[in-house]
């Protein structure tokens, strides 16, 4: 017994020391072993949600139905473009802009009335669409001309006024106090349309700045002054404008960009169904036209329907779509019922 014992407490004795020694091996072999823990993965596009809003916008509701004839349905909208990078604001929200430039009173709301006049209005604006449509949080938006068309040549003879700095600033200021983007717009006049907007590139690197072309007043292709005749912008405009903003997009890691392109006659778009959305550009056809809503449904139904690029937008007038006897401002509901339902809301 006594020599099994002192076996015993030799062999315990052995394994007190080589016990330890044992644990902390076999602790360094997990170590080694072990699997690295897993970086959490890049946030994607919600792309199921993403397809039922744009069915929502184009009222549609019959996914997979086939026509009691047997053909293959055709719609128009929604449109089949690339999906957007994650971070995209369309059409997740819908925008409503206020427009103008801070110098002119007579350019739109954001010169005619003071600051806080201007941001109440447009409060109240915000409030009538989150309530026609509570399914589709508004974004709002600072919509400033940053390049304005003029009537003089001006030193270069371009016919067209670039805003310093601080007016710039004074947007972005005014939309970070109510979490809203800002918009550039650019009326070039007889200046290079990417030039223009090149010049903008300081504050299109900010993820809050998006961008807006007026072709009104993009007069290079006609040679004439504006004012004096509509401009035109072709589909190869709008590309390469949204191929740039795509690019700052990528060397900068930003969330993607909007593009809106105004327009209230066929002609002064050429080639629309050409225009190409990026993942990192989404784009915006906005019905331009003033009048009574008769004419601006028929504006709306005859160049911006049946010439479908990605996303609407839907200008309004406070003063121009009232100048004729018996008209009105159409209501966020009455818009709501157009088809596709527009995105993009701008009041001037």
């Amino acid at each position: 017994m006594l020599a099994i014992g002192g076996a015993a407490v030799v062999l315990l004795a052995i394994l007190g020391v080589a016990l330890p020694v044992f644990l902390h091996d076999r602790a360094k072999a997990d170590d080694e072993t072990a699997v690295a823990p897993v970086a959490p993965s890049e946030p994607t596009l919600d792309r199921e949600e993403y397809d039922r809003r744009l069915r929502q916008l184009a009222h549609v509701t019959d996914v997979g139905t086939v026509p009691e004839d047997g053909s293959e349905e055709t719609r128009l909208w929604p449109v089949t473009a690339a999906y957007p990078e994650y971070g995209a604001i369309l059409p997740f929200k819908r925008i409503v802009a206020y427009y103008g430039n801070f110098l002119s009173r007579g350019m739109g709301v954001l010169g005619e009335y003071s600051e806080e006049v201007m941001l109440e209005k447009l409060g109240r604006e915000v409030q009538a669409w989150e309530e026609a449509d509570p399914t589709t949080p508004v974004q709002p938006a600072i919509d400033y001309i940053a390049v304005t068309a003029q009537l003089s040549p001006g030193r270069d003879g371009k016919y067209r006024l670039r805003m310093p700095d601080e007016q710039l600033d004074k947007a972005l200021a005014i939309a970070e106090k109510i979490g809203g983007i800002v918009i550039f717009e650019v009326q070039p006049g007889l200046a290079n349309l990417m030039g223009e907007i090149r010049a903008l590139e300081p504050y299109l690197v900010k993820p809050q700045v998006h961008l807006a072309i007026d072709p009104e007043f993009v007069m290079i292709k006609t040679g004439a002054r504006p004012g004096t005749r509509v401009g035109v912008v072709d589909a190869t405009d709008v590309n390469a404008a949204a191929e740039y903003l795509a690019e700052l997009v990528r060397a900068n890691d930003l969330p993607p960009k909007i593009l809106i392109v105004h327009r209230y006659t066929r002609y002064m778009v050429t080639n629309a169904t050409e225009i190409e959305p990026l993942p990192e550009v989404q784009i915006v056809m906005d019905m331009d036209g003033w009048g009574p809503p008769a004419q601006k449904y028929d504006s709306y139904n005859s160049y911006i329907y049946p010439e479908p690029v990605q996303f609407t937008g839907f200008k309004l007038f406070y003063k121009n779509d009232i100048k004729r006897l018996g008209s009105r401002l159409l209501t966020p509901a009455e818009i709501l019922e157009l088809t596709p339902q527009p995105i993009f809301i701008q009041y001037q």
